[in-house]
């Protein structure tokens, strides 16, 4: 139960230290909650330095292949990589169910990979609660490019988005993707959408999808005053078109540095990560206030029944509260 323990294991790169230090993070446990808070605090000096990479697309894009294969040629070219992949909670255990390290077995051997599947424990959007600090720990034990693979194309995104310092989109080519992408504004969050699967007799299709993409962009009112979104095609299965990802990627935390604007981006999501905590603690305190529970019951009756609004349910739980 000693915070330098963790701290001094993780800055010395000890694996089972860090796997231990993000399972402490995740706990519900309050001794472990204090703990990992003293954890974070000691590690946030040597945190910070990492490119920071969220990876979303629809379910069939190949996202733990596309991971895969640009996590190995990372690792090739001298990186770093840690996978945080943010799975879908078991309804009864609420453990992670996907199994990431099945999914990306040649990544997960690696002895600079580090892959962390997460359960997204009820989080709206499928986000896990404490991506955020997991993050901090990877970037102190060394780790140079994070790579926050979302479940799916959805409110997850949003929240991943705000934590990341660029958000790639995968889609498939001929799938009806490029019409869903951009109903659900995914268009929106992306610094660079990446069409995966163009090989073989699915080259031209990419093609296509592209200048589709492309054209919907060029309505779109970019978000940076030096970035424009571009759209980029690859294979994860034969490794073409992944380095011209890592350079996109390069180019964007350049020319964002250098207009100031990325740092001005972590700065906002430091503040939008306060403000989670800060709702995500007033809710604990909530549930916990002992009049609060003696009431709830009741009131949740009256309002199924209709013998009480909910707007004047909800006034009178929060003036219990408060009290």
């Amino acid at each position: 139960m000693d915070a330098e323990f963790y701290i001094d294991g993780v800055l010395k790169k000890k694996r089972a230290v860090i796997a231990k230090s993000i399972t402490l993070i995740e706990s519900a446990l309050p001794a472990h909650q204090k703990l990992a808070q003293n954890i974070i605090d000691g590690l946030l000096p040597y945190a910070g330095n990492a490119i920071r990479i969220g990876i979303s697309g629809v379910p069939g894009v190949g996202k733990s292949t596309f991971i895969e294969s640009f996590g190995m040629m990372l690792i090739d070219e001298g990186h770093r990589v840690a996978v945080l992949a943010v799975d879908p909670s078991s309804s009864r255990s609420g453990g992670s169910i996907m199994g990431d390290k099945t999914r990306m077995e040649r990544l997960a051997l690696q002895p600079n990979a580090f892959i962390r599947p997460s359960p997204t424990s009820g989080t709206l959007g499928g986000v896990a609660k404490k991506t955020r600090e997991s993050m901090i720990i990877c970037e102190a034990a060394g780790h140079d490019v994070i790579l926050v693979e979302t479940v799916g194309v959805g409110q997850s995104e949003t929240a991943v988005a705000s934590m990341v310092d660029f958000f790639l989109v995968l889609m498939l080519a001929g799938a009806g993707d490029e019409l869903q992408g951009i109903k659900k504004g995914i268009l929106e969050l992306a610094d660079a959408i990446v069409i995966n699967k163009a090989d073989g007799n699915n080259i031209e299709r990419a093609r296509e999808a592209r200048a589709e993409y492309e054209s919907a962009l060029n309505l779109m009112e970019s978000k940076s005053s030096v970035w424009s979104v571009p759209v980029l095609t690859c294979s994860a299965l034969t490794m073409d078109g992944l380095e011209d990802v890592w350079k996109t990627i390069l180019d964007y935390r350049q020319k964002l540095t250098d207009a100031g604007e990325l740092a001005e981006k972590r700065r906002l999501q430091s503040v939008d990560w306060m403000w989670s905590l800060v709702q995500d603690g007033l809710k604990d305190r909530f549930f916990k206030n002992p009049k609060v529970k003696v009431q709830l019951p009741a009131m949740i009756t009256a309002v199924e029944e209709g013998k009480t609004s909910p707007t004047v349910a909800a006034h009178e739980l929060l003036s219990l509260h408060s009290q």
